[in-house]
């Protein structure tokens, strides 16, 4: 099969499609043709040597395709279901993929959408499940017009909670969109929240990691009713919880996304695709932040 490999450290320019045998589905796994994979951040960041050191390496885990092969014991899914997940023991931004988290693609979606879905939905939800949102919490989510952040206040919303959200003034309407109260980002954004909520909030999550750690505590009351997803350094000055995927994954989520989506109650909206060919010009757009939306891999039809 074709994937996409790097052999050296480096620039986009170190990217490289290769042959490499193609895999197969273990017990209780699927083995999909690709027809989308999701782009993110740490792609760049392993391409750069900044994360694993091994080389070479392939990258990507947010996958949608169809499925060509059934593992033992496999039950839920048949030869020729439409799914999304996670790729966790081998390349997703290739021709096959083999998925040991998944579920079927929400009818409304296509291939590029569904594998828009995965990392937003899970980490998300296990930020919530860490700071134990429920029915009448009152959550501030800082960053909240982005694919993570709307999947937060959309979750929140759904657990009955109220979900005050942080964002641009041109975003107001995508947080409302999700159910949330949009408050504009930057200067004199604490006496904007508190406008809203005189007595402040109950928990706070920090999606943006852009240096208001020490304003969520004080809306919040304290260190321990926040929790981040960006700023690592933030976290540690400041005792606040940095959510990370090794205390639990929240994959639960690929389940019930579904229902959420259908009912209109959750999108990620997908900013730009590329053929798997031009997987360095993703990363490019990726790195420069100019592009709004989830980048997403294509490899054949997108439906």
């Amino acid at each position: 099969m074709k994937a996409a490999q790097f052999s050296r450290f480096g620039g986009p320019e170190v990217l490289e499609i290769v042959d490499l045998p193609d895999p197969h589905a273990g017990p209780g796994q699927v083995r999909v043709a690709v027809r989308a994979a999701g782009v993110n951040a740490s792609d760049w960041k392993k391409r750069q040597g900044l994360m694993d050191q091994e080389l070479p390496q392939t990258m990507g885990y947010e996958v949608a395709g169809i499925v060509d092969e059934l593992g033992e014991g496999v039950t839920k899914v048949d030869i020729g279901d439409r799914v999304f997940g996670f790729s966790t023991e081998g390349p997703a931004q290739a021709e096959l993929a083999v998925l040991s988290f998944y579920a079927p693609i929400p009818a409304s979606l296509d291939f590029a959408a569904a594998a828009a879905l995965p990392v937003a939905v899970e980490t998300a939800a296990r930020a919530l499940d860490q700071l134990g949102v429920r029915n009448g919490n009152t959550l501030l989510v800082n960053g909240a017009s982005g694919s993570i952040g709307r999947a937060a206040v959309s979750f929140a919303v759904a657990r009955g909670a109220r979900a005050i959200g942080t964002c641009g003034a041109a975003n107001h309407e995508v947080v409302r969109s999700c159910g949330g109260e949009p408050v504009t980002y930057g200067d004199g954004m604490v006496q904007r929240v508190r406008a809203l909520a005189p007595d402040g909030v109950d928990l706070a999550l920090d999606v943006a990691g852009n240096g208001v750690l020490p304003d969520l505590i004080d809306l919040a009351g304290g260190p321990e009713h926040v929790v981040t997803i960006a700023d690592f350094a933030g976290a540690e000055q400041y005792g606040v919880r940095f959510s990370r995927g090794d205390a639990g994954r929240a994959l639960y989520t690929l389940d019930q996304i579904g229902d959420l989506i259908e009912s209109g109650g959750f999108s990620v909206p997908v900013g730009a695709t590329f053929p798997l060919t031009d997987i360095a010009e993703a990363h490019r757009a990726g790195e420069t932040g100019q592009v709004g939306g989830k980048l997403v891999l294509l490899v054949g039809g997108s439906r």
